[in-house]
Order: C-alpha cells, then structure tokens, then sequence
C-alpha cells in the first residue's frame, strides 16, 4: 500500500496545477467567493503535499518540480489576474515574471552546462513565496469582500519586490559559485 501512495504528493501537485483554469476564470468573471475558496483548496493541497512527502519520505525531483510549477502557476496567474483588474501595479507582475524566468532559465542552463538541478528553495526563496501567497490571497480578499486596507496591500507589494530581488540575486550567487567549483561542461 505504501509504495502505490508514494505518488500521492505529485498527483496532488499535479491537481493544483489544474486548479489555476478555474481560478483565473473566476477571478476575471468577479466570481471572488469561487475564486478565495479554490486559493484555499490549492494552499490547504499544497501544505498536505508538502507533508505527506516529508512525513512518509515520499519525496522525488519530479515532485519538487511538479510542487514549484503548481506555485508559480497559481501565483503567476493570480498576480496577472488582480493587475488586470486594476489591482496590483504592472511593474510588479513585470518583477514575479522576471525572478520566475531568471530562476528557470538559470536553472535550465545550469542542469544543461553544469549538473542536474535539484530544487531546493533558499530560506529567502520560501519567505518570497510566503507573502506572494499573501499578497495574492490579500488581494483576492479584497475584491471579493473588501476591508483589507490599502497600507497591507502596500506593504506587501513592496515586501514581495524586495525579496524578488534579494532571491534572485541569491540564486545567481549560488549557481554561479556551484558552476565555478564543478567546472563548465564542455560539449565538444
């Protein structure tokens, strides 16, 4: 039995993936209860992901690549969704979508030129994804039921940009300190 649930995290990451349609339609059709009460499906799937891979050891490269693509997915186009209705500023979806392609392009280069990569998120990477889920989710309250002030969402907006910085620029320090110590691969 243990060994058929070993998948168990990957197709629950997977299924949240296919929860960012639903959400993004009802986002864009002010549909905000829907919309609030699949954000707390994906995050309460993402934490029960999490735990099961940790608790049982369950834990894969496919899954903590499956988990991250979930993340970003939602948070990606979340972050798309309340710029487009008005609600968070352009330059700052324009800041996720940066550290995002940074992070997968480094990543891509490194696993090609250097050695496979493992995910493993920085504690600043974490933080990161953290108030980007609150944002998001702040956001979402907002519309949907109003009464988050605008000082948080404020604080927040700045929060999330100075750890996209700060976790970009880590993750740049990082590959290229690993790739100085293992060398370029020559494709000769």
């Amino acid at each position: 039995m243990s060994s058929s649930l070993r998948h168990l995290p990957n197709i629950i990451s997977a299924a949240r993936v296919l929860l960012v349609a639903p959400i993004v339609w009802s986002l864009l059709n002010n549909q905000f209860e829907l919309a609030i009460w699949l954000f707390l499906i994906a995050g309460a799937s993402d934490g029960l992901d999490g735990f099961l891979a940790k608790r049982f050891g369950w834990t894969s490269r496919l899954g903590g690549i499956l988990d991250a693509l979930a993340d970003k997915a939602l948070l990606v186009s979340t972050f798309v969704c309340l710029w487009w209705l008005g609600l968070f500023p352009g330059w700052l979806v324009l800041a996720v979508l940066g550290r995002d392609l940074l992070i997968v392009i480094g990543g891509a280069v490194y696993n090609w030129r250097i050695e496979a990569v493992e995910p493993e998120p920085t504690p600043i990477s974490k933080l990161n994804t953290f108030l980007q889920i609150a944002l998001a989710a702040s956001g979402v309250v907002h519309l949907g039921f109003g009464g988050v002030p605008g000082w948080l969402i404020e604080t927040l907006v700045w929060l999330v940009l100075a750890t996209i910085l700060l976790s970009g620029a880590g993750y740049v320090v990082e590959w290229s300190r690993r790739a100085r110590e293992h060398g370029v691969r020559r494709n000769d």
